[in-house]
């Protein structure tokens, strides 16, 4: 971008600044979401929840499905898969 450009977007940078962090913690939030540890412990926690008498059984395996459906997600990261060009 030229110098008139940057000049003409600088009233905009907060907003520009600010969409860019947003958009690193949606990626980071999915990243952790779908990190095998974590589905294992939020499934170990339903699982207490489900003998504990705090959900039904409906309730547990529909959370059951949504969770295990993160762990057939691939994740890159930004990164190309395996064997990909770099």
């Amino acid at each position: 971008m030229g110098l008139l450009t940057e000049i003409l977007l600088l009233p905009v940078a907060p907003v520009r600044g600010t969409l860019w962090v947003a958009e690193q913690l949606r990626r980071e939030a999915e990243r952790q979401a779908c990190d095998p540890r974590w589905v294992q412990a939020r499934l170990a926690a339903l699982n207490r929840d489900l003998d504990d008498g705090l959900i039904d059984e409906a309730a547990f395996e529909a959370e059951e499905e949504r969770l295990l459906a993160r762990l057939d997600r691939p994740v890159h990261g930004g990164r190309p898969p395996h064997g990909g060009a770099r």
